[in-house]
């Protein structure tokens, strides 16, 4: 039986990083789709519908990060990696809290990118697909639907707050600590770590929560971390 080989979708302007990119992606096992320009990419994403996406921040008609957005309205688990010459912290975060599931700095080798994209590929294949509503009360969250829905709205969650609520949901007789939720969610070393892209996250989530009338869902356990409420029911 034949295995066909994961499409990795490569959206960067430079001509010689796109094409040394597609080269060590050949080498390694994937299919390369090249794709040189912002403004055509989230229509060739969605096209295309590829395995994952190496995304370049810096990009003529559109940049990275709007792309990401846009792109995860539509396939909110489409696993993508963002490639970007910035070196800050603060840039290598908003890329994660907006989404991203890993992200390459420029300059790279090609061991780091295919370790990189190997690496996403085996946790989006492995994240945990059991949990698939959280209920309290009459408002409920469809982590298939990537939606929380309460009496009146509907609010679209991002692709990083259902990872969340699956990791809570996963563990739900105990508080998961914020270390932890870097390991689950994140695949991040929390020893060392320098980002406060849980904080930032779990602000998010409950904003989405809150519009629909969930806010109770999530509680904070002081000196311990995160966990569903006691009366949130979960079921496959």
């Amino acid at each position: 039986m034949t295995v066909s080989k994961p499409r990795v979708m490569v959206v960067e302007d430079d001509d010689a990083i796109r094409a040394g990119l597609c080269d060590v992606l050949r080498f390694g096992g994937y299919i390369p789709l090249p794709c040189a320009r912002g403004d055509v990419a989230v229509k060739e994403i969605l096209a295309a519908s590829p395995d994952l996406v190496l995304l370049d921040v810096m990009l003529p008609g559109r940049d990275g990060f709007e792309i990401l957005r846009e792109v995860r309205a539509v396939r909110a688990t489409l696993p993508i990696v963002m490639v970007t010459a910035r070196g800050d912290e603060r840039d290598r975060v908003d890329g994660l809290e907006r989404g991203a599931d890993d992200y390459v700095v420029k300059p790279f080798s090609a061991r780091e990118v295919l370790a990189r994209v190997g690496a996403v590929l085996r946790r989006s294949a492995e994240r945990p697909a059991d949990v698939r509503v959280i209920t309290l009360g009459e408002d409920h969250v469809d982590l298939a639907r990537c939606e929380a829905r309460g009496k009146n709205a509907t609010v679209t969650l991002s692709a990083r707050e259902v990872e969340v609520l699956r990791a809570l949901a996963a563990n739900r007789t105990r508080a998961i600590s914020r270390e932890e939720l870097l390991r689950l969610v994140w695949a991040v070393d929390p020893r060392g770590a320098e980002t406060r892209a849980v904080d930032m996250q779990m602000t998010r989530l409950r904003e989405s929560l809150a519009a629909v009338g969930l806010d109770a869902l999530v509680e904070t356990v002081r000196g311990k971390g995160y966990r569903l409420a006691a009366a949130a029911e979960v079921r496959a």
